[in-house]
């Protein structure tokens, strides 16, 4: 399980640098959800907080860079259009109360219940996006691989401990990845045309 944890922890840490990355190189949001990024932003501010109170050490690490990435992306995007910003900020609102309202009425295995379900759900603006936009060519590949692979991991690990937040979350993030990455490989880029 401890290789598990830390191949989790750098493939979830890690799966926002080529998205970073891509969007630096390409100043392109073509197939780039907004909302996808402030919910990344608001889901691992509260991944922290629960495994702050839950003890569960090995989510720590994944969850600070993950917000720190989360939220440079959130920088690059409202640079390159400012009116992102409000659907940055849409997209943190949306799940940051649910686990907040879980947490009064639950406890912390409430709103771990509750993270999990909005970890889940949290590639949902991203899968959408993915399936709808004619251009993909904002998206990176690589960062939908190692989600998945990390959504994966949490799942096993989730299984294994016997905690809810991380089965649902995981199976969740694998479910919607696979649907991203089946998107990306089954789409042909759009035609330029030669000026």
């Amino acid at each position: 399980m401890t290789l598990l944890l830390i191949i989790a922890n750098i493939t979830g840490a890690g799966m926002i640098v080529p998205q970073v990355a891509r969007l630096h190189r390409t100043r392109s949001l073509a197939g780039v959800s907004s909302q996808w990024i402030g919910v990344g932003i608001a889901m691992n501010a509260w991944w922290v907080a629960y495994g702050l109170a839950q003890s569960l050490w090995g989510i720590l690490p994944v969850s600070g860079v993950g917000f720190a990435l989360y939220l440079t992306m959130a920088i690059q995007v409202i640079r390159l259009d400012r009116a992102t910003i409000s659907r940055v900020g849409a997209g943190a609102a949306a799940v940051a109360f649910i686990p907040l309202a879980a947490l009064f009425v639950g406890g912390w295995p409430g709103a771990g219940l509750a993270i999990g379900l909005c970890y889940g759900v949290q590639f949902a603006p991203a899968m959408i996006e993915a399936l709808t936009a004619t251009d993909l060519g904002g998206i990176s590949a690589p960062t939908w691989w190692m989600a998945w692979v990390e959504a994966a991991i949490w799942l096993v690990y989730g299984l294994s401990i016997g905690d809810v937040a991380l089965i649902v979350g995981g199976g969740g993030g694998a479910a919607m990845s696979t649907a991203i990455l089946f998107r990306l490989t089954t789409t042909r880029p759009p035609r330029r045309l030669a000026l």
